[in-house]
């Protein structure tokens, strides 16, 4: 079992031994309220946990967490069990954990905002809701039962992931960097809020933006929504709380942030043009949601005035077709905005891969960062 596996293994085992505790607390106010834990672990059961594995890699990145005969963050103290199998979870593993049960939190409520009916190939959280009330039977709308359940559901699990991030923080290196990786952790909370309003606002408010600012808008979206919350963040919080020095953090900041940005740009290229097999989503979802993304920020650029009007038209419209999802991927396609992309994954993968050179990162853990960087921007559809 490589380290990568046996860390998401112990992150899903402490995540449910989390959620089996928190059972008890919930179901003991009401036996209604059952449904909020079985919906919390189906939701977090699944996922490639990368935020949990970048924590890691930041964790390992400090040379005196990852030296021969060290007891890392999957060490197993004498005489304790998780799972009878993998071992007593340490502070990094609760914290990984901390930030799956954020992200999962983040994607309810992203779901919401987006009107999305799928998560993972699975109903989203307000579709089960809305599920359970038809079935039942209840009063009023299904609809605006799923939507305020699946709000409460989020908050819920917004307030499990401080209490995970709690329990990691006391097996920090020292108050200090205990200190230190909560505020990380605050920091990427308010980015990543900031982050999601700046991609709803520019969902709407393009219309009326200067037409040469698009693009800089898209890409200030993708940094604080994504690339500091998926790659940055989890690694100078895994550093952190390891004791990691100022310079140490700023390298894993320079590494992170351009590769976030890769990865997020990947992620786009998957919204339009993903297998749903694979992605979990419906092919072309994002053309229904109307993002303005950098993607649709470099088709735009080189279109002629009735081109744009057309995909203007289109994007957005919940109801597109699959001839209309087609022909706005073609034009996506022939505009060379597909090509500009993936030009932009390279240069920003190379720009992150380049800060390792000479850098003070842990001997090993610069190749696992080469490593798990092509394995979170490779090509996929």
């Amino acid at each position: 079992m490589t380290e990568s596996t046996r860390l998401v293994d112990l992150v899903h085992s402490r995540i449910d031994e989390f959620i089996n505790t928190r059972e008890s607390i919930v179901t003991t106010i009401s036996p209604d309220l059952a449904v909020l834990v079985d919906f919390s672990r189906q939701f977090l059961s699944g996922g490639k946990r990368f935020r949990a594995q970048f924590a890691h890699l930041g964790w390992q990145s400090v040379p005196a967490h990852a030296e021969p005969g060290a007891a890392g963050p999957l060490a197993t103290p004498p005489g304790s069990t998780l799972g009878r199998s993998l071992g007593t979870p340490t502070g990094i593993v609760s914290v990984a954990s901390a930030l799956e049960v954020f992200h999962a939190a983040a994607l309810v409520h992203d779901d919401i905002i987006d009107n999305s009916d799928t998560r993972r190939g699975a109903p989203s959280a307000h579709r089960r809701f809305e599920s359970l009330h038809a079935a039942q039977g209840w009063a009023g709308s299904p609809a605006d039962f799923g939507r305020a359940s699946a709000i409460l559901l989020g908050d819920l699990l917004l307030g499990w992931s401080d209490e995970l991030l709690d329990d990691g923080l006391d097996d920090a290196a020292d108050r200090a960097s205990a200190r230190r990786a909560r505020r990380e952790f605050n920091l990427m909370r308010t980015e990543v809020t900031a982050g999601q309003y700046l991609d709803i606002l520019e969902e709407r408010a393009w219309l009326v933006q200067p037409e040469a600012e698009l693009l800089d808008r898209a890409v200030r979206v993708i940094v604080y929504k994504s690339a500091k919350y998926s790659v940055q963040a989890p690694l100078v919080i895994g550093a952190a709380l390891a004791g990691a020095t100022d310079d140490q953090l700023d390298t894993l900041r320079a590494f992170g942030l351009p590769l976030g940005i890769a990865y997020q740009l990947r992620d786009d290229l998957l919204g339009v043009f993903g297998d749903a097999a694979v992605t979990g989503k419906p092919s072309g979802d994002d053309l229904r949601e109307g993002k303005r993304t950098v993607l649709i920020a470099l088709t735009r650029e080189r279109l002629d005035r009735s081109a744009r009007q057309t995909v203007d038209s289109l994007l957005g419209r919940a109801d597109l077709s699959a001839d209309e999802i087609s022909s706005l991927q073609q034009i996506i396609v022939d505009s060379g905005a597909v090509d500009r992309v993936e030009t932009l994954i390279q240069q920003n993968v190379a720009q992150a891969l380049a800060v390792l050179d000479g850098s003070d990162v842990a001997d090993g853990v610069g190749e696992e960062l080469i490593e798990f960087a092509g394995t979170v921007t490779r090509r996929v559809f």
